[in-house]
C-alpha cells in the first residue's frame, strides 16, 4: 500500500485512529511475548539490521553495506515475492545483484540452515526483524531516516511507528541517514552509540535531461527530490508489482514530455524483463561513518 499521508503530520485522521494504535500495541506485545519463549541462538552471531518505523527508512543499502564488508550471508523476509523477482522479492533481489548470498523466507529457519554449514563463521546479517524475537541477537542495529525521524511519533495505524520511539533503547547501535531537511524534535534515547550514513543519487543521466521519474517505495518523495531536472513524478504503492499497463502509461507521459524514465533500482528489479534495457534506475550510494566499521569490528570480537 501506499504510505498514508497522516503518518508525518498529526491530523485529525491520525488522532482518530489512536484508540487502533492502542490495540495494535497491545496484541504486538502478546504475540512478541508469545514468539520469544524459545529463542534461538545461533553459533555463528546475527547482525540485526532493522528499524521501529513502517519501511522507507532507507535500512537497505545499509543491509548491503555490512553484508558486503563482512562477506556475510543475509536472511530476510523476502516480501511481496513474485515472478519478476526470481520469486525472493524485490530487496533481495537487489541485494543478491550485488553478489551477496541472500536467504528469504522464515529467518529462524533459514539462521539453522546456515549454522550447518560448518566451514562457514562469518556473522550472519538479518535485513529487519528487531521486532522478532524468535531468534537471539548478537547485535541490534537501528537505521532512521534523519528526515523522516519519528514521523508523527505515533503507533500504527495512526502513525509509522511499530513500536514506541521509547523501545529504541534495545539497540545495540543506531545510523541515521542524513538529510537536508532534518525532522525537528528527532531526538534518540541516551547512552547509544550513534553513527551517521549520507546517501546520493547517480542519475544515469546527464543533468540537463528532463525526467520522468517513479517509484514504489516507503517514501516516493525523498527519491523524486534527490534528483533534477524532474518534470514529472507518478508514485506507486510500496512493493508494487507493475503491469503492462502501467508501463505503457508510463512510457507515454515521457513521450508528452519529451523527457526520460528513471526510477529506483528496488523498482527497476519489479520492471517486467522486455522493458528493462529501455528504462534505467538512479544508482544509490551509501557512505558510512568510519567510525561505525571500528565499534562493529568491536562488537564482533
Amino acid at each position: 500500500m501506499k504510505t498514508p499521508w497522516w503518518f508525518m503530520h498529526k491530523t485529525p485522521i491520525a488522532i482518530i485512529l489512536l484508540p487502533v494504535s492502542f490495540i495494535y500495541y497491545f496484541m504486538s506485545r502478546v504475540v512478541y511475548w508469545f514468539r520469544g519463549l524459545r529463542p534461538y541462538k545461533s553459533r555463528r552471531g546475527v547482525i540485526c539490521v532493522g528499524n521501529i518505523l513502517a519501511g522507507g527508512v532507507g535500512k537497505t543499502p545499509i543491509v548491503r553495506a555490512i553484508a558486503t564488508y563482512l562477506d556475510s550471508p543475509v536472511v530476510m523476509h523476502g516480501y511481496k515475492k513474485s515472478a519478476k523477482t526470481g520469486n525472493i522479492g524485490d530487496e533481495a533481489s537487489m541485494l543478491s545483484r550485488t553478489g551477496l548470498i541472500v536467504h528469504t523466507g522464515d529467518r529462524k529457519s533459514n539462521v539453522i540452515l546456515l549454522d550447518k554449514q560448518k566451514r562457514e563463521n562469518t556473522p550472519i546479517v538479518m535485513d529487519d526483524g528487531f521486532q522478532n524475537p524468535k531468534i537471539e541477537k548478537d547485535v541490534s542495529i537501528l537505521v532512521f531516516d534523519e528526515g523522516l525521524g519519528y514521523g508523527n511519533g505515533f503507533l500504527l495505524p495512526s502513525g509509522p511507528l511499530r513500536e514506541p520511539k521509547s523501545h529504541a533503547a534495545r539497540a545495540d547501535a543506531i545510523i541515521i541517514i542524513r538529510s537536508n531537511n532534518p525532522r525537528k524534535n528527532f531526538t534518540l534515547p541516551a547512552g547509544i552509540p550513534v553513527f551517521y550514513a549520507k546517501n546520493q543519487t547517480i542519475s544515469p543521466y546527464d543533468e540537463d535531461v528532463p525526467l520522468v521519474a517513479f517509484a514504489g517505495i516507503g517514501y516516493p518523495r525523498k527519491f523524486f527530490k534527490s534528483l533534477n531536472n524532474v518534470v514529472a513524478t507518478r508514485a506507486f504503492a510500496d512493493h508494487y508489482q507493475y503491469t503492462d499497463e502501467d508501463i505503457e502509461k508510463l512510457f507515454a507521459l515521457a513521450k508528452k514530455k519529451n523527457a526520460k524514465l528513471v526510477t529506483t533500482e528496488k523498482d527497476w528489479v519489479r520492471l517486467p524483463e522486455n522493458v528493462r534495457d529501455k528504462i534505467k534506475y538512479a544508482r544509490l550510494d551509501t557512505n558510512m561513518d568510519n567510525l561505525f566499521w571500528d565499534w562493529l569490528r568491536g562488537k564482533i570480537k
